[in-house]
Formats: structure tokens, sequence, C-alpha cells
């Protein structure tokens, strides 16, 4: 039987045809990347795309999202490289293949792009780990099959040394009234900060969410209760009593009002390593990065000096390496701080601590050999 159609019959099937015609030539039509990473970056941002637990990715995690599409974008502008994906399905076994070869180049120009601009391992880590991230969000939340191209980019890391206060300096900032008559208010609190910081092993990020409501005092004792943004453990720490004083000088009218008034990450920095100076922290110290899992020749002339490598991050190692140091129990310890029987940072802590007792054991060890 034949099948005579209509004239609207007719044109329907035409463009049906051709639409399904045109769907087919681009199916291997790669997308642009970024695109995709700044609806990465939003979907992050709203919700839409959360941890395996449930929980919100944490501001810090999208800024640094943020700085590796700032690093895609300008690499693609400096080097002239094209940065697209293909859907992995639609390939063919050597389209497959070439796109293999697509991700091994760009894995290696991009990397070369970040240790030109004077990047070190961690830094480039910590970007590859962002872009391994993307892919999976691509698979996972947007159903983009992208070949797990991924896989194929390494994740180099550095293990650097544990800088940290000694108890001679940090007794040096909490006691020395000389010096803290010679610093300006600012600085005076900024060093309030540092010692409490140094004392209870907050982050910084923790340290200014700190309320009048943390703080509790039982039978003339004050303890500081916690919860770390971070681990989303509780801590119920005994203040000691210079840790009380610098509370109950900072402490806020309200309740809802932060202890400490916030300031930028880079400004609190920059005033440690000023406090530093002052205070005559600038013993040369021997301070190493890797570039390509490769030690950085040092220059003959260059010296590090101890107080140019002092940030926030020295609050929290100083607390936990001065307890250890002190000869509190690693399970206290470990309670206060929040890691885990596995944490390889808290074993790095462990044994700085070992090396540092060995060190005082030896000028002990010397004095008794010399008759």
């Amino acid at each position: 039987m034949v099948i005579f159609l209509s004239i609207e019959q007719y044109d329907f099937f035409n463009k049906l045809l051709f639409f399904t015609f045109k769907q087919t030539l681009n199916v291997k039509k790669p997308t642009q990347l970024l695109p995709l990473f700044q609806r990465f970056i939003r979907d992050t941002e709203t919700g839409k795309r959360l941890k395996k637990n449930g929980e919100k990715i944490k501001p810090q995690s999208i800024q640094n999202y943020k700085y590796v599409l700032n690093n895609l974008h300008n690499f693609s502008i400096e080097s002239g490289f094209e940065l697209r994906i293909c859907d992995a399905s639609k390939l063919t076994k050597r389209e497959y293949t070439s796109e293999k070869n697509y991700w091994k180049k760009f894995y290696k120009k991009f990397t070369e792009y970040l240790y030109n601009n004077g990047c070190h391992d961690n830094y480039v880590g910590t970007n590859i780990k962002v872009i391994r991230t993307f892919f999976n969000y691509l698979k996972n939340d947007r159903d983009f099959f992208t070949g797990d191209f991924q896989r194929l980019f390494y994740v180099r890391t550095e293990d650097i040394e544990v800088l940290v206060l000694s108890p001679e300096q940090l007794k040096f900032l909490i006691h020395d009234t000389e010096f803290e008559e010679s610093l300006s208010k600012g600085l005076k609190r900024i060093k309030d900060i540092f010692v409490f910081g140094c004392t209870t092993g907050l982050r910084f990020s923790d340290i200014f969410l700190l309320t009048n409501k943390n703080f509790e005092q039982q039978n003339n004792e004050w303890y500081l209760k916690i919860k770390s943004q971070k681990t989303k453990t509780f801590s119920f720490i005994k203040l000691p009593s210079y840790a009380v004083v610098i509370f109950l000088k900072h402490k806020s009218r309200s309740n809802k009002q932060p202890l400490f008034q916030p300031i930028s990450l880079f400004n609190f920095n920059k005033h440690i390593k000023k406090i530093g100076e002052k205070a005559g922290f600038d013993t040369p110290i021997e301070f190493t990065r890797e570039i390509r899992g490769k030690t950085l020749k040092k220059h003959k002339n260059k010296q590090t000096l101890f107080y140019q490598k002092m940030s926030s991050h020295m609050m929290r190692r100083t607390a936990i390496t001065t307890l250890l140091i002190l000869g509190m129990p690693e399970h206290l310890v470990r309670k206060i701080s929040g890691h885990s029987q596995s944490s390889n940072s808290f074993n790095r802590y462990v044994h700085y601590a070992q090396a540092y007792m060995d060190r005082e054991i030896d000028k002990v060890h010397s004095k008794l050999e010399n008759y």
C-alpha cells in the first residue's frame, strides 16, 4: 500500500531529518571548557553541588576554584592553547586516543606554565586536584562522560618543614612587657590574637568566629568551648591565665559580636612578620621548596630569616608542638587538636617535638661531658 504525504507532512519530516542530521554532526563537537568550569563554580556556590556527606563546600575551597579558573584563563590566552572538552562516549577508538593525547599535552603545558611563573609543587598540585574535581563533577553531576582522563594528571606534593615558635619565643611574646609597650595599638592586637592561637591551637578561620559564648567559667577557671569549622569536632580547652587576660581584654559588649575584629589573612600575616622582626626572631633557617619533585638550589648570598616565614599557620602548629614538647600525652593533644589517629600532619608535629627535645637533651649532655 502506498502512503501519500501531504505537503505539510512532507515539510515536517524534512525538517525532522535535517534536525537529526544536524544533531549527528554536533555529537563530536568540542565544548568550551571555561564556561563549564564557571558553571562548576556557580553550582558549588549555590549549593547544587555538595560534599558526599551533604554539606556545602567551604568558601575557601570555592575561592581556590576561582584561582584555578583564573590560571586556566591566563594559560589559554598566553599560550594559545585551546581549552575544550569532548564527550568521550561519542568518540571512535582513534578519536579517543587522540583525545587522551590532548589531555596529556594539556597537563604538560599547564604545569610548565605554572612552574615558569614561579609556582612550587604544592601550588601546582592544588591546581591539578581542583581540575580533577571538576572532571568528576562533569561526570557525576552533569552526566558528561569525560573519559576519566583526569587520572592522567599526577598531583605533586611537597613535604615542607614544620615551622613553629619555640617555647622560649612563645614565652617572650607572652611575658615581655617592654616588648609589648614598644608595639603600636594595632600590633598589640595582632600579637594577642597570635599568642591566643599559639596557645589554643585554633585555625585562623575559627579564631575570628569566637564570641563571648565560646568562653565558660567553672570554679574560677576559664574554658574555651568550640566546634571546628573544618573537622566539625568539639573542643573544651582550659585556658591559662595569660589567655584569660587576652579574652577579658578583648571581650565584646554583645555576645553576638566576634571577640577579635576581623582582618584579612594577607594583612594578618604581614603584621605577624613585622612582630617577629621587632622581637628579634631573625635566626637564619633552612627552608627548601620543590619543583617537579626536585629541591630548589639556594642562592649563596640569600638567607631566609625566621620571621620572614611567620604566618597564621604557625599558631596551630606551635600550640600542638608546645603541648607535645612539654610532655602532654599524644592522645590528649589529638583530642584538643581534632586530629585522627592516622593523621600524617600530626605525626609530623610529633617528629618535630621529638627532634626539639633531642636537641635540648644534647645541650644537657654536652655540659655533663665537659669535666
